[in-house]
């Protein structure tokens, strides 16, 4: 059985290959959540983007969700959506990540490079 270290937390999980890991973390009082993303999130529907979490091996988690895609694919493969992602192996995970550039760095924002600082 796959274990899941949830960094910020100190705290390891064994669970069985394909376990969602939303409801791994619930399951276990790990909070995914940052103020008000607590009391109002999609309960794990793909349509907020704030059980994202950061993951150290992207092949010990399943195939990303088109879904994820949307939200987080412009992080990089290591930051997923928390709903969406099945452990499959051995893994760390970072609950509340902090963005790795900034909002600066979607694409969106790519035209603001050009201008004079």
């Amino acid at each position: 059985m796959p274990t899941v270290h949830f960094v910020k937390q100190n705290q390891t999980v064994e669970c069985p290959v394909g376990t969602n890991l939303r409801q791994l973390a619930l399951d276990n009082e790990i909070d995914l959540y940052s103020f008000p993303a607590n009391l109002i999130n999609c309960r794990g529907r793909a349509m907020c983007g704030t059980c994202r979490v950061k993951i150290d091996d992207v092949r010990a988690a399943s195939a990303p969700h088109e879904d994820e895609l949307a939200k987080v694919g412009w992080e990089g493969p290591q930051y997923r959506l928390a709903c969406k992602t099945q452990v499959l192996a051995d893994l760390e995970v970072v609950t509340n990540p902090r963005k790795a550039q900034g909002w600066t760095s979607h694409p969106t924002y790519k035209w603001m490079e050009d201008l004079p600082h």
